[in-house]
């Protein structure tokens, strides 16, 4: 793609470095913010400089957060005694869409993947494990994508929190093998969410 401007070129390539977005609609993109008020494109970019600088991962649960716990953990309508744990934000947001529950969560920040590099060491495993010890801890709910790295990590954690005396559920089989968490519809996932099983059980499917 030959560009008549250096300044438009840089634009388009570092637009098009986000997930999902080509080199076409990169341009697309890059031209509306051309033909917008300059004002637009200033907030646009304020906007993210202050998201990247300020904000902050909640202390007890690891969501983003724009204080030091967030607005879930802070909830006194939400119990601390059940936790969900879950891969990533997008995961919060799909399982709160659903207003099917009022507990807390706990955000790995990704899924144990060999062939990615990542470990139990890379993900937010250790603090849960010592959340779980403080006996404060009634439920675990595994809520990750029925994956090959989901369920690997879910056995990890299980593994390390069986000899405690807590419930470990999953999220009933509502979503198919395979699929992300987040792609899944809000009733689908609601259904799952409320019909879960015991870990166990899963383990024998």
């Amino acid at each position: 793609m030959d560009f008549s401007s250096k300044l438009l070129e840089n634009a388009v390539h570092e637009i098009a470095q986000l997930p999902g977005i080509g080199k076409r609609t990169a341009l697309r993109l890059a031209l509306h913010l051309l033909r917008e008020p300059s004002s637009k494109t200033e907030s646009l970019s304020k906007a993210l400089n202050v998201m990247r600088s300020e904000i902050k991962f909640c202390k007890n649960c690891h969501n983003i957060s724009d204080i030091d716990l967030c607005e879930i953990c802070n909830s006194p309508s939400r119990s601390g005694e059940i936790v969900c744990v879950v891969e990533d934000i997008r995961d919060v947001l799909a399982i709160e869409n659903t207003s099917q529950y009022r507990g807390h969560y706990h955000v790995l920040g990704g899924k144990i993947s060999p062939m990615d590099g990542i470990g139990p060491n890379d993900l937010t495993i250790h603090s849960l494990v010592e959340k779980v010890k403080t006996g404060s801890v009634k439920e675990i709910i595994f809520a990750l994508s029925s994956t090959m790295e989901g369920d690997t990590t879910n056995f990890y954690i299980f593994k390390q929190i069986e000899s405690f005396d807590i419930v470990t559920t999953t999220i009933a089989r509502g979503i198919g093998v395979g699929d992300e968490l987040e792609y899944a519809d809000e009733i689908t996932l609601g259904r799952s969410i409320l019909n879960r099983i015991p870990f166990e059980n899963s383990l024998k499917i």
